[in-house]
């Protein structure tokens, strides 16, 4: 089985801001009802005031105020899915699974239309709440422990934050220059260690910034 992060890994860019960028454009009172707190917790954010999981369910928030959200999510990957990177296609399996941090509601559409098995965040719109942890970096490979998934034989992500994933892997590699090149994953020396720490504890591959 071969294991895909979403987000700069098969997919350039962050979908979920993509996405909201796309519903402004069709809802503009988004950017009066929901920029400007999200902005704030934004900051707050990068300044240590306010955990990670508070600045994210934020930047989820916007999902629920979409009222033609499932027309507008498919119409979203209508023209977005041609930015699935090109050698992810070329070498995709029926088995394959994504997972991300990104919301279930985002990527569930596009796994369903590669035909592959997919694990996002469950996020209820309707009340603004995570229904299981977050799925960013250790909580990728406990869940993945926790249910038994079979042998990892690739796995593949553009974040160091998914280190712990990658050691469950028989191999795993590292994307770079926006989703379009393959490299080994970096050995885990003392200065990589600290990359990956920095990376998990800031949580920079969920683009807050």
């Amino acid at each position: 089985m071969n294991v895909y992060d979403f987000d700069g890994t098969i997919y350039y860019t962050n979908c979920t801001v993509s996405f909201f960028i796309w519903c402004a454009l069709r809802h503009p009172k988004l950017c009066f009802t929901y920029a400007p707190k999200t902005a704030v917790y934004a900051l707050l954010y990068k300044t240590g005031k306010i955990p990670k999981y508070k600045a994210i369910l934020q930047l989820y928030t916007f999902l629920g105020m979409i009222d033609d959200f499932d027309e507008q999510i498919e119409k979203y990957w209508d023209k977005h899915e041609k930015r699935i990177s090109a050698w992810y296609l070329a070498q995709k399996k029926p088995d394959d699974l994504i997972i991300s941090a990104s919301p279930d509601c985002i990527i569930a559409p596009v796994a369903r239309r590669l035909g592959v098995n997919h694990i996002a965040s469950e996020y209820d719109r309707e009340y603004n709440v995570l229904l299981n942890n977050l799925m960013f970096a250790k909580e990728k490979a406990r869940y993945i422990f926790d249910h038994g998934f079979p042998v990892i034989d690739n796995f593949y992500s553009d974040s160091l934050s998914d280190t712990p994933i990658a050691l469950c892997a028989e191999k795993a590699f590292l994307i770079t220059d926006k989703a379009r090149k393959i490299n080994d994953w970096p050995e885990l020396d003392k200065e990589t260690m600290k990359k990956v720490r920095r990376e998990i504890n800031t949580g920079t591959d969920i683009h807050l910034e």
